[in-house]
């Protein structure tokens, strides 16, 4: 699954995240970031195979925790990614 987050960089934001795929047994297999003039974009690639909730429930969680932190975060399956970006 390739998850995307974007908004305004804080204190924290990368943490929150990271504590809630790990919670919920998602590990991140790849990780970009970058912040540029008071902006944050990251891409993450994780492997939600030991993830027990279904895919509605990991989306809600994700949005919890983008209104909390005042960020975009979207996830979608990686076929479904690699397919919107191919050239």
């Amino acid at each position: 699954m390739i998850v995307t987050l974007s908004g305004m960089d804080k204190v924290g934001i990368i943490a929150k995240v990271c504590t809630f795929f790990a919670e919920n047994g998602i590990n991140i297999l790849d990780i970009s970031q970058t912040s540029m003039d008071g902006r944050i974009t990251m891409m993450m690639a994780v492997d939600i195979e030991k993830y027990t909730g279904n895919f509605k429930s990991l989306i809600d969680g994700l949005n919890t925790i983008g209104q909390e932190i005042g960020c975009s975060i979207k996830a979608q399956h990686e076929e479904i990614f690699d397919m919107m970006h191919r050239i």
